[in-house]
């Protein structure tokens, strides 16, 4: 006989660890104790020594689905303790914690056996849970992760509930947040002025929908808007309401067959749909421009129920819903019921609440499946706050990430945290956000910051923060350029050292000589890089005011092209451009899609973000033909010279070719811009790794073919696979660069 005390790490608190290792025990018939701690789970256990290491040997494989387990450290002793049999402790508390927790989890299959049961004790029960499924990051409070210490905690268990907590037999022995009808929480319906009524709140909640009204409905991790997709006139309405005159609607579908009576579904889409992570998944409609009061755009956002409250919405006879996060323009999703009565009254019907409090907001993660797994335009509910794990120890950093999509990533030892979806910094509120979730984060992994990195931009938001904590607490303050950022996040997701060619494609960046970048060529790693592909810089007749209004780069381009130019305003564009007022020049790849699209027609006035070259995305026929290609050097930097292109893209439109040919051609000519900067690259540098990163990479008719491009020419091509290729992903990029820093120093 021996014993061992083994440290598991990972997340093992509230996935049903310990009932999990009790039921293993038992098979294994060996004796001792389990208890939860700040840094994962401690097991001590006394028995033979071939069954104990057996035990050790199989654990990983026998592990709860949702447990993920990172390292196992086990010592053994010939001194007994004589356990009798094997009991759960109350949960330690240590000085330091390593605690790994789960991301919120979607509705099981045996609890949605269970919600549809007559029978059952917890029948339309819109709070059903257990040890697989239900709140998790969004109810915590603090570690270890106890009843006391989440939300649930307002909520003492009834009998019937304690007794399935203390049953090892029972689905629900130790689920922290389980509860019934009894003794947990409660849902309620309240009318347009905020006043309650009577009857069951949910059926009241589905006849409102029914009859055309938009429901404020609470959920997880923040307040959906909610109504019906069949008529248009509901979701203008709501866009009227909420000023979101054109952006995409996420759309939740009552099973996979309603999302496949208005998107194509493959087998792995329909496996990610269908996840216990539950994201929105982007999805192509099954007919091309169908469906243009939800997108615009080829593509449809959708999900499936991932709550109980969500499935007993449904019912069986509502298919489809708008689900949009609930939030005033540039502002972070409400998720509290005061803030949803006074804030959404003038958009909302009605309020369908609950009385479980939301401890941290978190939005829905959206993702496209490229090869059969998640591609994250958006990594939030599900996902966060698991780690991203990295070869190199980190020690503990903060960095801060950009302005638009703001992130945030801390590290501690081999573990880098991504933040959830922030938003935008443009506001203060959004801001406060940003800041709350840095020290939430800080407090439940047990982080202090040693030193801090953010963007290079001297006016981000996220800048002057690191600035003002990095002098206040005396650490050091480390700037770090955007696309070096983009180019070292997906290193660091795909576990990659050493040098890479790194091609980084987005609409703006401050580079390193204060202009603006975002259609680069580097080549280096986390400790430098060097710049050896751009594109020609684009003149932005009024600064800023060319993302919403592309019209103006459409003439920049074709000025700079030596075309005529028809514009109204393009004497006052031309003495802009003259005595150099409010003219800076880009090399960004975001503008030149901008401009293309305005210079086809497809979109000339854009109401978010992305959205014209999300439209001459969509707008691409099946044609293989390419436009132009001409490039210049420039002290070693092959810069692509587009006004070949534009020339020749002017002259088929005055042919009469399509926007839609023109704008596949366009692509065709990034492709081949792509791979002929990359040969540059690699010739001068030897390196045959490339990384691909940047907004413009969320364009999926690209990353569907130009990887296998340059695969062809012999590259080993890396994209993003758990965080996004847009501005939200490049703080692990700034952590990483930031780790080299130091420890060149």
């Amino acid at each position: 006989m021996e014993r061992v005390l083994i440290h598991i790490h990972g997340i093992v608190q509230g996935v049903g660890f310990r009932p999990f290792i009790h039921k293993q025990v038992r098979d294994f018939r060996l004796a001792g104790t389990i208890k939860n701690t700040s840094s994962g789970v401690e097991l001590e256990l006394e028995g033979e020594r071939p069954e104990l290491e057996r035990f050790l040997a199989e654990l990983p494989r026998r592990a709860p689905k949702l447990a993920v387990i990172e390292r196992v450290e086990s010592v053994f002793s010939p001194e007994l303790k004589h356990f009798q049999d094997f009991r759960i402790l109350s949960s330690r508390t240590e000085e330091t914690r390593n605690t790994l927790i789960s991301p919120d989890i979607g509705i099981c299959d045996d609890c949605l056996r269970e919600l549809m049961d007559p029978a059952d004790r917890r029948y339309r029960y819109p709070f059903i849970n257990c040890t697989n499924c239900g709140p998790r990051f969004t109810i915590i409070r603090d570690v270890p992760y106890d009843r006391a210490k989440t939300s649930m905690s307002e909520f003492p268990m009834c009998p019937d509930c304690d007794r399935e907590y203390h049953d090892i037999e029972n689905r629900r022995y130790h689920a922290q947040p389980d509860c019934c009808p009894d003794c947990g929480p409660h849902v309620f319906f309240l009318d347009a002025a905020g006043k309650p009524t009577d009857g069951d709140a949910i059926e009241r909640a589905r006849d409102a929908l029914r009859a055309g009204a938009i429901l404020a409905v609470k959920g997880l991790g923040g307040v959906h808007l909610a109504c019906r997709c069949d008529d248009p006139s509901i979701a203008r309405k709501l866009r009227a309401r909420k000023h979101r005159d054109e952006k995409p609607f996420a759309v939740m579908c009552r099973d996979v067959e309603c999302a496949r009576k208005i998107c194509a579904v493959s087998a792995e889409e329909e496996a990610l749909l269908t996840s216990f992570r539950r994201p929105i998944v982007l999805l192509q409609k099954r007919e091309k421009g169908a469906l243009t009061h939800l997108s615009e755009n080829n593509y449809i956002g959708v999900m499936l129920p991932y709550t109980p409250l969500h499935v007993l919405l449904f019912g069986d006879d509502l298919d489809m819903l708008v689900m949009t996060s609930a939030n005033l323009s540039d502002t972070p999703i409400v998720y509290r019921n005061d803030e949803a009565l006074s804030r959404l009254r003038s958009i909302a019907d009605g309020f369908l609440l609950h009385n479980r409090d939301i401890q941290t907001r978190c939005d829905d993660s959206l993702c496209y499946c490229l090869e059969g797994e998640a591609y994250f335009a958006r990594r939030s509910r599900g996902y966060v706050p698991f780690p991203v794990s990295v070869h190199e120890d980190t020690g503990m950093l903060l960095s801060c990430g950009a302005e638009q999509k703001a992130s945030f990533c801390l590290s501690k030892g081999n573990y880098v945290f991504p933040s959830q979806h922030i938003g935008d910094l443009k506001n203060m509120e959004t801001l406060e956000h940003y800041q709350q979730q840095i020290r939430h984060f800080e407090r439940l992994f047990d982080i202090r910051p040693t030193a801090i990195a953010c963007d290079l931009h001297p006016d981000y938001l996220s800048s002057a923060y690191a600035a003002a904590r990095s002098e206040e607490e005396g650490i050091g303050l480390i700037r770090v350029q955007h696309h070096h950022a983009h180019m070292a996040a997906c290193m660091a997701d795909n576990a990659l050292s050493g040098r890479v060619i790194g091609l980084i494609w987005d609409g703006t960046g401050y580079g390193t000589d204060g202009a603006t970048w975002g259609g680069e060529c580097l080549v280096g790693g986390y400790d430098g890089f060097e710049r050896l592909g751009s594109i020609r810089p684009i003149p932005l007749v009024g600064g800023d005011l060319v993302t919403r209004e592309p019209l103006r780069v459409a003439w920049a381009l074709a000025h700079d092209a030596g075309l005529p130019t028809a514009e109204e305003n393009g004497a006052l564009y031309e003495t802009m451009l003259q005595n150099n007022l409010n003219c800076p020049h880009s090399s960004g790849m975001g503008r030149l899609f901008d401009g293309v699209s305005a210079m086809l027609g497809v979109k000339t006035r854009c109401s978010y973000e992305g959205q014209g070259a999300i439209l001459l995305e969509a707008a691409a026929a099946a044609d293989a033909g390419e436009l132009p290609l001409d490039f210049t050097d420039e002290d070693g930097v092959l810069r692509f010279d587009w006004r070949a292109m534009i020339r020749a893209m002017a002259e088929e439109q005055r042919r009469g070719t399509s926007p839609d040919v023109l704008s596949a051609r366009f692509h065709n000519t990034l492709i081949r811009l792509a791979v002929q900067q990359c040969a540059y690259a690699r010739e001068r540098s030897g390196l045959d790794r490339v990384v691909l990163s940047g907004g413009s990479f969320q364009n999926m008719l690209l990353m569907h073919r130009l990887p296998e491009a340059l695969r062809r020419e012999g590259f080993a091509v890396y994209r993003h696979r758990r965080v996004s290729p847009n501005d939200e992903g490049l703080s692990l990029g700034q952590l990483m660069i930031a780790r080299a820093v130091l420890e060149r120093k």
